[in-house]
């Protein structure tokens, strides 16, 4: 049984899939992927996957402004993601997070945004879904100054060792998505390689990263098992024991029960 603990149902090309949302989640779970939480990249999204929790009772999503969505936009308020939060099968905040290396310019916006989300968290006791690249001392740098006795996940993680070492000191877990599967990804492996087991999560970031062997396709939740298998060969675990444990460990960061 594996979960994906990360994907954007909301952001799949469904035109020409067949069985549209329903023949995706059959296609996964087909391959024993159980349980979904679809992550929210603005507030629309965090308002428009309430419906989606609300249809499936293996589906659950989360609240937040993703770094790179700035657009015009005012930053988000911590009472604006708390109201948000309280809706049913919302169990995280977020993605949000900072990101230097495709939106440098927005940093500011970023940054308050960020605080925001983590304040919302603070205020809800819900865990935070962190995204980061090329921002790992001013990350580090906030998650102490705004300690989370929740806790959260550093999703999609490309960085450092040093970094995920820092972020499971502070109670985070580190996820891993396809690009581990990738063949440029040898440092990445080497850093799945030194994550506790108890502090491992995988995902697809769904529609985006497919791993290998599906890349250049659309990706979706039945892919996680790629990802899964590929790191437990890199943690030299059977797939059947590395599903156990980060099934148990997405239970218990988000405090959700098991099917």
């Amino acid at each position: 049984m594996l979960v994906d603990s990360h994907c954007h149902l909301d952001h799949l090309d469904l035109t020409d899939r067949e069985g549209g949302l329903d023949g995706v989640i059959a296609d996964a779970l087909a391959q024993g992927i159980t349980q979904f939480l679809s992550v929210a990249v603005d507030l629309s999204s965090s308002a428009s996957l309430v419906d989606l929790t609300a249809k499936y009772s293996n589906i659950y999503s989360s609240v937040g402004v993703h770094p790179l969505q700035k657009i015009d936009q005012p930053v988000p308020s911590v009472q604006q993601l708390v109201d948000l939060a309280q809706a049913q099968g919302v169990v995280a905040i977020g993605e949000t997070g900072l990101d230097n290396f495709y939106s440098a310019d927005t940093h500011k916006w970023q940054r308050e945004s960020f605080i925001n989300h983590l304040q919302a968290s603070q205020s809800t006791g819900k865990p935070i879904i962190i995204h980061t690249r090329d921002a790992r001392e001013e990350t580090i740098e906030l998650l102490r100054q705004y300690p989370l006795e929740a806790g959260g996940v550093m999703h999609c993680f490309t960085e450092t060792w040093e970094m995920a070492e820092a972020a499971i000191e502070l109670g985070f877990y580190i996820s891993f998505s396809g690009i581990v599967t990738f063949k440029s990804a040898d440092d990445l492996r080497e850093v799945v390689r030194r994550v506790p087991l108890d502090r491992l999560l995988v995902e697809t970031d769904s529609p985006w990263l497919a791993p290998v062997p599906h890349r250049g396709k659309q990706n979706e939740p039945q892919y996680v098992r790629e990802v899964a298998e590929c790191v437990a060969d890199l943690k030299d675990i059977t797939i059947e024991k590395l599903a156990e444990i980060t099934t148990q460990n997405f239970h218990r960061l988000f405090r959700i029960p098991a099917v």
